[in-house]
């Protein structure tokens, strides 16, 4: 579904990304990892038409979209979610939804579109009441899932999520990982960044590791959390899915 072929991306004499290389294929939950810095907001937000690369290609269903802006590359299926969460401050939690649902819109669909903005928060489990609340009296938590509901909204075909689990408790992050998991099963692709370890080897099919800005390592779980350079660089130790 999406290739990555010698992705490279320079901030003045900073090499953010050098030839990376990535591939995440239909219907599969990929994990990007690596240290802060390592380049993974970038390469995601190069994939979403964020940044152009200085070098290399984004083939999204065999079609070249390196060079298009980002609501184009959202046009064609990839949306992505923010680290630092973004929203419309002065529009309420349905309204912030409803920019989603009413992006590219082309014809009339059967849904109304507001009923598909409530069905979305209700989706990402925000209560009834905080539909009308201004974004801007939300707290973190959310904000995220309007976040996240304004991303479905656009029906993406490829989901880019970028520390979706920043700032939850555990009893929250089980809940976002189960949602991640239920998105998958409504048949969209997706690309995750997270630091919980975790949650990126508990929840993924593969996963790539970034170093740098250069791909160190990329297998199934349990092949990368035994990579000596990963552990070396990133993990500090092997990781035991059993550990405590």
């Amino acid at each position: 579904m999406l290739k990555c072929i010698a992705v490279s991306k320079k901030f003045g004499g900073l090499n953010a990304l050098k030839n990376v290389d990535l591939i995440v294929n239909k219907n599969e939950i990929a994990g990007l990892v690596g240290p802060n810095g390592s380049g993974k907001s970038t390469l995601l937000n190069i994939i979403s038409g964020v940044y152009k690369p200085d070098s290399g290609k984004v083939l999204f269903m065999n079609e070249d979209i390196s060079k298009l802006p980002a609501h184009l590359v959202c046009s064609k299926g990839i949306t992505k979610t923010s680290q630092a969460v973004q929203s419309f401050p002065h529009m309420t939690s349905i309204e912030n939804v409803l920019s989603g649902v009413l992006f590219g819109r082309k014809e009339v669909k059967e849904q109304d579109p507001l009923d598909k903005a409530k069905e979305l928060l209700d989706f990402v489990g925000l209560g009834k009441e905080k539909l009308n609340i201004a974004a801007r009296n939300l707290n973190v938590v959310e904000l995220r899932r309007v976040q996240l509901a304004r991303a479905l909204a656009t029906a993406p075909k490829l989901l880019l999520l970028d520390e979706l689990l920043t700032g939850l408790t555990p009893k929250e992050s089980d809940e976002a990982i189960a949602l991640v998991k239920l998105i998958r099963k409504q048949g969209i692709t997706i690309l995750i960044v997270e630091h919980v370890m975790r949650v990126i080897m508990g929840l993924c099919d593969r996963v790539t590791v970034l170093h740098h800005g250069e791909k160190i390592c990329e297998g199934t779980p349990g092949e990368v959390c035994n990579d000596k350079s990963v552990v070396k660089v990133y993990l500090g130790k092997k990781f035991s899915f059993y550990e405590d």
